[in-house]
């Protein structure tokens, strides 16, 4: 869910452990490498940061109905590492990532420890689509997102809203605006009004809403392995739509 940004401050990825990781996200500080094979890690402070205001997050009409088709199965947290690695790997319209193979590590041992969660689109028994993010307290902090299939990271973001109003979060950090998100209500606000939803978020609890333990009939795993998962709850009405 970023742009490339100046760095504040470089760090060796040797010195780096989850702990200071946490750290800097209670701050307003987040990491990244200039590329994939970068070892170096920069800390960014924007001076605007982008945000997604959960209660209005804007659903287009097209996307509604593609949601309602059924034609993606939406999870969570059934496939971190793949989402990761996904969102990692170079593609024709973005060759260089800033995800490099200590970032990847840290946040998946976040994962580990219940601080980080995923989103997964699958079609067909395939994933599709995804995103990922940190969580602490009620606040989530959208990473990254990638798409195999139209719409497919799309219907993820709006899954994630879904079930982040289902579990008391008050803040969803995109670190940046891009048009893309533009389109689904994200706005920039200054640095120091970000420090104060930031501060009152962290003080917050919330819980990331799992899947059902015992899925409904023919939604558990397929032949390949990959969850059947169940229909998007995102169509429900959690926002406008236009």
């Amino acid at each position: 869910m970023r742009d490339p940004a100046a760095p504040d401050q470089d760090e060796d990825e040797r010195t780096i452990t989850p702990e200071i990781l946490l750290t800097a996200y209670r701050l307003g500080v987040f990491p990244m490498a200039e590329a994939r094979d970068d070892p170096t890690i920069h800390w960014i402070n924007p001076k605007r940061r982008g945000i997604i205001p959960i209660d209005r997050f804007h659903l287009p009409r097209r996307l509604a109905r593609t949601i309602r088709s059924g034609r993606f199965q939406m999870t969570a947290d059934r496939a971190f590492d793949q989402v990761i690695q996904a969102c990692a790997a170079p593609t024709e319209a973005r060759p260089s990532t800033w995800l490099n193979d200590q970032l990847i590590q840290l946040y998946n041992e976040l994962f580990r420890r219940g601080l980080a969660h995923s989103v997964e689109t699958w079609q067909d028994g395939s994933l599709v689509g995804g995103l990922y993010g940190v969580s602490i307290g009620a606040a989530f902090f959208g990473e990254s997102m990638f798409s195999r299939a139209t719409d497919a990271s799309k219907v993820a973001l709006a899954e994630l809203v879904q079930r982040l109003r289902a579990g008391g979060y008050v803040l969803l950090d995109t670190q940046f605006v891009t048009g893309h998100l533009a389109r689904f209500g994200a706005i920039e606000i200054p640095q120091g009004e970000y420090q104060r939803r930031l501060h009152h978020a962290t003080m917050l609890s919330a819980q990331f809403p799992q899947d059902p333990v015992q899925p409904a009939p023919g939604t558990g795993l397929d032949s390949s392995g990959a969850p059947g998962g169940t229909s998007s709850g995102a169509e429900q009405p959690i926002t406008q739509t236009s």
